[in-house]
């Protein structure tokens, strides 16, 4: 079997791209590099750098033939979003479509999409299930939420199968500053570099952090179970934003002083994301927490730095 995966050689993409082809899928990644990085791409995986706009996508659907897709490229920063919805609109939406558009045309058996916790928006403090009312309070919320109308319809219109993904804050290596976990990469490179944190607002906002490796095995499961569902990918875990900082902290034996500042336009308060669903339909269920997540992690950036 052949697996498509769009933003291969971005944070998560280039983890799935790897669980892929250790498991035997030929792989193909389509990557602008706009935010992917070279240095991650598997030298297994035939690798083509076009945008998801393109018209030009159909014809790698035409030449690799690729039996099942994995969509990961797409617009992740929630600031950008609020300062160029546009642009933000036009990747993750009309991108999509673009997508969707050739899964039709050369006969896709599955698209598996990721999605995000950012849909829901502003929730109580609690353990969030997918029937939670959709009511995203950023421009990227929306762009996330609007592709999984469009993957919908066109299974209704059309039968194409999916399955959809909404992640809680994914982390691990290879992430960067950016994205909706980018602040346990900021506080770790800030520690290594012995340089000031930030911390916006007052730090009591909660989030659901799961490891990347385990986001890529729920990838793998999902494409053979799952279809037509929407599954939520977390710890059903919350943690502080400052117990995040003491946390990283006490494995660095030089402390770095910590400032605090506004709360930025569009973030959530809290954030968790129930798992049950996933663990009963994939047969999933995260194997990091976040104390051995954040030690591989922080291996990793200590040997990249």
């Amino acid at each position: 079997m052949k697996v498509l995966v769009t933003g291969g050689a971005g944070f998560i993409g280039s983890h799935i791209v790897d669980l892929l082809i250790e498991y035997g899928y030929k792989t193909v990644i389509v990557d602008n590099l706009s935010t992917g990085n070279k240095n991650f791409i598997n030298p297994k995986a035939e690798f083509y750098k076009l945008d998801l706009t393109s018209p030009d996508l159909k014809k790698i659907f035409e030449k690799e033939k690729p039996h099942l897709v994995i969509h990961h490229a797409a617009q992740v920063i929630v600031t950008k979003s609020i300062n160029s919805p546009l642009l933000d609109a036009q990747i993750n939406i009309l991108g999509t479509i673009n997508l969707l558009q050739c899964c039709l045309e050369f006969n896709i058996k599955k698209i598996v999409y990721s999605s995000s916790s950012a849909v829901y928006g502003k929730t109580e403090d609690c353990s969030i299930e997918e029937g939670f009312p959709i009511q995203p309070i950023s421009f990227y919320g929306i762009s996330k939420y609007t592709p999984e109308q469009y993957i919908s319809i066109f299974n209704q219109l059309y039968g194409l199968p999916f399955t959809i993904l909404r992640y809680a804050n994914v982390y691990g290596p290879r992430q960067t500053s950016n994205g909706e976990g980018g602040v346990v990469a900021i506080f770790i490179q800030n520690f290594l570099k012995e340089k000031p944190i930030i911390i916006y607002g007052d730090g009591t906002q909660t989030r659901d952090f799961i490891y990347v490796k385990d986001v890529a095995q729920a990838n793998l499961l999902a494409l053979k179970k799952g279809e037509n569902e929407v599954i939520n990918i977390g710890r059903n875990d919350k943690i502080s934003i400052n117990d995040l900082f003491y946390n990283i902290s006490s494995k660095f034996s030089k402390p770095v002083p910590v400032e605090y500042a506004a709360i930025r336009k569009g973030d959530i308060q809290f954030s968790r994301l129930n798992n049950t669903k996933a663990m009963k339909i994939l047969n999933w269920q995260p194997l990091y927490n976040v104390n051995n997540g954040l030690d591989e992690t922080i291996e990793y950036y200590r040997k990249t730095l």
